[in-house]
């Protein structure tokens, strides 16, 4: 019997995506932040794709912000059978991509921080990571074995993609 070739999907910021078949879920990051959360037991994974840390209260809970976005995937993962005690978590992102000058607020770094302190509050173990520095990355997440795979952008590159879109 063939194995079917994994499926794609982009994953665009401010989302989530769970799924228990197959997928290569695909992302680039800068400053925003990807938790991808892999269940070990039953084999599936899912991952968010946030903008900002902390929702502040006022307008809606958008998985914009990262402890929202968090969350979300956990409860998305357990809605389709997972238990909390099997996920591990591999968290990716958090870059200072901006000119310096205009990066005031550490945006990237504190995105990184809050995903990692979200994940310890949910008590779900960060297995691997790559976060903050400067450079953007492209990761695909394969749901099905947990791998992620991570290639960095230059800034060039990531210019041109910014214009493109």
């Amino acid at each position: 019997m063939m194995l079917q070739p994994p499926k794609a999907y982009y994953l665009y910021p401010s989302n989530i995506f769970s799924s228990r078949e197959l997928y290569h879920v695909i992302t680039v990051l800068g400053s925003c932040v990807a938790v991808c959360l892999y269940d070990q037991r039953q084999q599936f994974g899912g991952m968010n794709h946030f903008m900002l840390p902390l929702w502040n209260g006022n307008g809606l809970a958008s998985p914009k912000y990262g402890n929202i976005a968090t969350l979300q995937l956990v409860q998305k993962m357990e809605s389709l059978g997972s238990n909390r005690n099997d996920m591990v978590a591999k968290v990716f992102g958090g870059a200072s991509v901006l000119d310096i000058s205009t990066d005031l607020f550490n945006v990237g770094e504190r995105n990184a921080e809050q995903a990692m302190a979200e994940l310890n509050t949910l008590k779900i173990n960060v297995v691997a990571s790559s976060v903050k520095g400067d450079k953007a990355r492209k990761i695909i997440f394969n749901t099905f074995t947990g791998e992620v795979r991570q290639k960095y952008i230059e800034k060039r590159v990531l210019a041109i993609h910014r214009n493109v879109r």
